[in-house]
């Protein structure tokens, strides 16, 4: 007798069953329920850092500018000593790590 391999098997076809009936009983959340969750998730966004905490302070920053011996990097954009220097071409300097 010649086996169909591609058929379902009867018991995989019965859990399959099962599972969706097991799904479709269980307490799911309904769309609006879930878009109101997800809206007011968006609206505390603003004020909570990455670990869930309320920042209320402003970040000040020294900026230092550029020294003589430094130069920004035309590719990365990064300031790097002048011993860095792997070419400059039409005013732009190129630093080692974007031309190796």
């Amino acid at each position: 007798m010649a086996t169909d391999y591609d058929e379902v098997r009867s018991d995989v076809k019965e859990s399959q069953d099962r599972s969706l009936e097991a799904l479709q009983s269980e307490n799911a959340p309904d769309a609006r329920s879930v878009v109101r969750d997800l809206d007011e998730a968006d609206s505390l966004d603003g004020s909570i850092a990455p670990g869930g905490e309320f920042v209320a302070e402003e970040l000040i920053v020294q900026v230092i500018p550029q020294a003589e011996d430094e130069f920004t990097c035309y590719s990365c954009f990064l300031v790097r000593h002048r011993s860095q220097i792997a070419r400059e071409k039409d005013g732009h300097a190129y630093c080692i790590d974007c031309e190796g």
